[in-house]
């Protein structure tokens, strides 16, 4: 495919922000490398202190036979084993050890942003802390088109969380306060100071040109975050990559990025997407 390379050769790169060793990858080009595993072997088998951000969307544990609404339509809330809880302790000894491989990567002034809804979030912030992280942020993305709730018996779901932290309680962070304060939301108007509440829609359907993902998170939340956090030739990492949007993001924004998935789908979309780009 266009602009990548499939490798069946462990990888030294050296003089690159993308040193990656002892892995694999499945595709890559000069500043994307994907691979096809499961994130805790991959974290573990890159560098120390290699990676600048760190954008994590886990399994949110909601695959448990409910229903949910989507185009006016009832449609059951499972999306694949991946999303499937293990029980409270294996759910939690899960969220804590590829946390905990996450931080092994992180520069020191490294930042990580983990997504979740209240099925999953508590846990993800009890291991953040856990884990000594600083929470900097928590912030509500509202989706202003989220889908009704079908039950009728308690608040409709309409926003999700995020939690920002860096790794270390003391060592400096990125944080582009300027270029936050120019950014335009419906609740921070421009030229105001950026609030933790988002106002972003649902995925547009624009964006699923290539295919879909049961959890695709729009290119606009992507470009807030790593605009934030980043500058540009950093080191992006996401071990969830699913459809790939963070690796899009990165590539506009003239950044590296590393994206790992055990489902070999959801790369080949993610490729498609990055390519599309490139022409």
């Amino acid at each position: 495919m266009k602009n990548f390379q499939k490798t069946n050769n462990k990888v030294y790169i050296k003089k690159s922000l993308l040193y990656l060793y002892m892995v694999i990858p499945y595709f890559k080009s000069n500043s994307v490398q994907l691979f096809h595993n499961d994130c805790i072997s991959v974290l573990n088998s890159l560098p120390e202190n290699s990676v600048d951000m760190i954008f994590a969307d886990p399994p949110y544990f909601l695959s448990n036979g409910g229903i949910s609404c989507k185009a006016g339509k009832m449609v059951s809330v499972n999306k694949a084993d991946w999303d499937k809880s293990q029980g409270l302790e294996k759910d939690f000894e899960f969220t804590q050890n590829w946390i905990k491989s996450c931080r092994r990567v992180l520069k020191d002034n490294g930042t990580i942003w983990i997504s979740g809804t209240m099925h999953n979030i508590y846990q993800v912030g009890f291991s953040l802390q856990k884990l000594n992280f600083k929470l900097l942020n928590e912030i509500s993305w509202f989706k202003p088109n989220a889908p009704p709730n079908l039950s009728c018996k308690y608040f409709a779901h309409a926003h999700e969380t995020l939690l920002w932290a860096r790794k270390h309680t003391k060592i400096p962070h990125t944080f582009n306060y300027g270029l936050m304060r120019e950014w335009n939301d419906r609740v921070a108007p421009q030229g105001k100071q950026m609030r933790s509440i988002w106002h972003i829609p649902l995925t547009p359907m624009s964006e699923k040109t290539f295919g879909k993902h049961p959890t695709q998170k729009p290119i606009e939340l992507l470009k807030r975050i790593i605009s934030s956090s980043t500058n540009e030739n950093a080191v992006i990492l996401d071990p969830f990559n699913g459809s790939g949007t963070t690796g899009v993001v990165a590539t506009m924004l003239n950044r590296q990025f590393i994206g790992i998935d055990k489902e070999e789908d959801f790369l080949r979309l993610t490729i498609k997407r990055i390519n599309a780009l490139m022409k």
